[in-house]
């Protein structure tokens, strides 16, 4: 039981609140609003499977980076308690499942695995070459939705297009807030982030345009889906836990960013799930 407690720690398993409830909003939709825990199920095995996958195979490739840095030091893998062997068959096994739920939805969904494995697993290498690193995680997590719904009703719809781009922004402008805390690390060792291409300043003025252009972004399905007022005011709430997110992040004080990216953004996408679904039933 420790080991398993262990391992999911350091896949931060719950971490998995950020994507897993626009995913959720886009099956439901995309079934009609009808009850069908085979394809729920799948698709929620499928999401977290992917996530595992994308998590352990990061502890794996930065491992040593992960010892240096004194933010990391006390992960699983640079206190001893989880071996880099153990952490690549653990994501190994992960991506198994992840290509076994995707077969079991639909020929659509199996096909583009291989794709959306490489997207996840792929992102761990980014820092290495390229400040972009932030879009392509934010890209991982925007393929929650359009994954979502193409496992259900594997047609085109708008909306888990539109909220798969919101989700890119978003996550790319938490992710910049959050490596604002690695700055001189990354400097030092010549990774490549936008706080240390921009400094701290410039990487949090970026990450408010980013979040104002995901809050634009997140309205589109007002205009484009057919939803209504409820879906509004629950993206105008959305926009409010934005603009606290930045108001208690600032260049000169960033022991709050934590609250801000944990906490916050969990709240914003149980708030969009809340908003898409409360506004698709209620106006039936």
């Amino acid at each position: 039981m420790r080991k398993i407690l262990v391992l999911l720690e350091m896949i931060k398993i719950q971490h998995s609140l950020f994507a897993l409830p626009f995913a959720a909003a886009a099956a439901v939709v995309a079934a009609g609003g009808e009850w069908r825990p085979r394809e729920y199920g799948l698709v929620l095995a499928a999401m977290v499977s992917a996530r595992a996958a994308a998590m352990a195979f990061n502890r794996w490739t930065d491992a040593a980076f992960d010892a240096e840095n004194p933010r990391t030091a006390g992960r699983a893998i640079p206190k001893g308690e989880v071996s880099r062997g153990g952490a690549l068959l653990f994501a190994a096994s992960a991506a198994a499942v992840f290509v076994a739920s995707a077969a079991l939805l639909n020929r659509v969904t199996l096909a583009l695995s291989p794709v959306a494995l490489l997207v996840v697993l792929g992102y761990s290498y980014t820092k290495r070459f390229t400040a972009l690193c932030h879009f392509v995680l934010g890209l991982s997590l925007a393929m929650a939705p359009v994954g979502a719904w193409l496992g259900v009703r594997p047609e085109w719809h708008p909306l888990p297009w539109i909220l798969g781009a919101g989700v890119l922004l978003w996550t790319s402008g938490f992710d910049i807030l959050y490596a604002c805390m690695d700055v001189e690390f990354d400097r030092k060792r010549g990774l490549r982030s936008v706080p240390a291409a921009l400094g701290v300043p410039g990487a949090l003025r970026m990450a408010a345009v980013l979040h104002a252009l995901a809050v634009a972004v997140f309205a589109l399905p007002l205009l484009f889906c057919g939803l209504g007022a409820l879906y509004g005011a629950g993206v105008a709430a959305i926009a409010m836990l934005l603009l606290y997110e930045h108001a208690i992040v600032r260049p000169d004080d960033l022991g709050r960013v934590n609250r801000a990216f944990f906490h916050v953004n969990a709240v914003v996408s149980f708030g969009m799930l809340a908003a898409v679904l409360a506004d698709y039933f209620l106006r039936r």
